[in-house]
């Protein structure tokens, strides 16, 4: 419940529909952090899914009625959930800022009375685990607070794996690096895509400089092999592809051509990483 006022707060929440995003998952693994100091682990899965006992919090799956059984695997329930809702009397409540006040006052009281002065403390000082990951990602100077619970598994890679996604458009100018192309729906939504280099199942490896931002089908382009890029962060084509150098769309267009780099050096791709693709993927 904490983590949702909190999120109300940031504005992260303005619609009564809770979807399972990077945000929510961090801010609740540094919440459990800071606030409990027993043997339990960090279990996101287990709120969401029990919180419902209580009778004013809902969740909807993506095909059918409610989930009436615990899901243990936090990646099972994220793709079997669809969303989660507060009633509509609480959710009308939590939007007036003197009652959600009074109510995380209320929780931290009942619950939490040992902690909260440390909790709150953090809190006023700006810093989150949030901005903590996206500094380690975005391979920049770390922040100093890491909450110590915090510990590398299922859900911290998805938590990880969404930043990834998000911070790649955003170096790039939501621009792909090799077409130029740069598409913005009215939503804010970007045809742009983040591309790793070398795949995370192989390298671990989640940070920007490991990372291009690229355009749906030369992003397929590029995980097939049939484009690279060379030491010099120039573009090279596959000369076995068959390509109808005619079309519009061809990829012999763009052989030779300079990448696209994002602003500031500390983002650059990883020289290394191009090399890997080279050696191991590129149909040369």
């Amino acid at each position: 419940m904490l983590t949702l006022f909190e999120l109300i707060e940031k504005g992260f929440l303005t619609d009564n529909c809770v979807k399972v995003t990077p945000e929510l998952v961090a801010t609740f693994k540094e919440n459990f952090a800071l606030l409990v100091k027993t043997a339990h682990k960090d279990d996101f899965t287990q709120p969401l899914f029990y919180l419902q006992n209580d009778g004013f919090w809902f969740l909807k799956t993506k095909a059918g009625p409610r989930l009436d059984t615990y899901i243990r695997s936090f990646q099972t329930l994220n793709d079997r959930l669809g969303y989660g809702y507060f009633s509509d009397d609480l959710f009308l409540l939590l939007n007036n800022e003197s009652a959600r006040l009074y109510l995380k006052k209320v929780v931290l009281d009942q619950y939490f009375a040992e902690t909260k002065a440390e909790f709150t403390r953090v809190k006023n000082t700006k810093y989150s685990y949030v901005l903590d990951l996206e500094a380690d990602l975005l391979n920049e100077k770390e922040v100093s607070y890491t909450p110590s619970a915090v510990v590398d598994d299922e859900e911290i890679r998805f938590v990880r794996g969404g930043l990834f996604k998000r911070l790649i458009p955003k170096v790039y100018d939501f621009t792909c690096a090799i077409s130029r192309m740069k598409v913005i729906a009215t939503d804010g939504s970007s045809l742009v895509e983040a591309c790793h280099i070398v795949p995370i199942s192989i390298s671990g490896d989640d940070k920007v400089t490991n990372g291009i931002a690229l355009c749906p089908n030369l992003h397929t382009a590029f995980d097939r092999g049939m484009i690279s890029v060379d030491d010099g962060f120039r573009v090279v084509v596959s000369p076995s592809l068959a390509d109808n150098t005619e079309s519009t769309y061809n990829l012999k267009q763009f052989h030779g051509q300079p990448l696209r780099l994002p602003f500031g050096e500390v983002h650059y791709p990883k020289i290394e990483c191009f090399q890997w693709h080279m050696k191991t993927r590129f149909k040369g």
